[in-house]
């Protein structure tokens, strides 16, 4: 991992096992408001973590009660004077900044801890997988504070719960519970607080364990919501899959099940 990533501030950056890293919110007494110096640090995490070829699962969880509060409105608030331009021209890199963990070709995870609020449910909403600690909160009450949707918000809950939820939370403004999150489909899994992080740490290690050129394309194959028609997914297919034939893993993979063993894959 790149020296670059020794002196971030909010942010921790931690190898929690092999192919895993862990990126952790620490602004606790902010509740992991995305301030603009964690927002820097996350833009040099991010491109540390993608000019790393051992990196194979990322989790994204935050420090103390809170996964994240959302972007830091005390700036907005502060500039009732602001042209749309100004504000805009803020907005739109803070959004590309924090977005920036969707270019990742690992997996990544959010392990919600605790509130994801805004800004900060976005972020979880850009990774891959979410699981949420019991008691966290989740929810884009923009319209309650008297402004539109931020960050992707109208793109990225749609694409996880459909647009009738969507339309529900987003309108509403209404802030769920974890259970409720996961029979939205918002998380996949619900898991207690006591040894939450452990347990999905777990889940990363066993996708760092997977061969990571079939992980990757798999990835690819699932992005913004899937391939477009059938038809296209029966033609990625035809060409990924002999892409992963044609490995060292997949004879490595073979073997290892033939011989009942853990398979041990290179990449290659």
């Amino acid at each position: 991992m790149s020296d670059h990533t020794a002196d971030l501030t909010h942010l921790r950056l931690e190898r929690s096992s092999e192919g895993v890293v862990l990126l952790t919110l620490d602004n606790p007494g902010m509740r992991n408001a995305m301030s603009e110096e964690m927002t820097s640090s996350w833009v040099r995490a991010i491109d540390a973590i993608a000019a790393d070829p051992g990196v194979r699962a990322v989790v994204v969880t935050g420090e103390g009660s809170a996964f994240c509060s959302g972007g830091n409105t005390s700036w907005i608030a502060s500039e009732p004077d602001a042209t749309v331009d100004h504000l805009r021209a803020r907005m739109l890199p803070f959004y590309r900044a924090w977005l920036s963990v969707r270019r990742l070709e690992v997996p990544t995870i959010a392990a919600v801890n605790g509130h994801a609020i805004g800004a900060g449910l976005c972020l979880a909403l850009a990774c891959d997988i979410r699981y949420a600690a019991s008691g966290a909160k989740l929810g884009l009450p923009f319209n309650k504070l008297g402004m539109h949707a931020g960050m992707a918000g109208t793109w990225l809950l749609p694409n996880v719960v459909g647009p009738a939820h969507a339309r529900d939370l987003l309108l509403t403004g209404r802030v769920v519970e974890a259970e409720e999150a996961l029979r939205l489909g918002m998380v996949s899994r619900v898991v207690e607080p006591e040894g939450f992080l452990d347990d999905v740490l777990r889940t990363a290690a066993d996708i760092a364990a997977t061969a990571p050129i079939a992980a990757r394309l798999t990835k690819v194959a699932l992005a913004d919501g899937g391939h477009a028609d059938f038809e296209s997914a029966l033609q990625w297919e035809a060409l990924a899959q002999p892409m992963t034939l044609a490995t060292a893993d997949l004879q490595e993979g073979i073997a290892a099940a033939q011989q009942k063993r853990a398979p041990q894959f290179r990449g290659a």
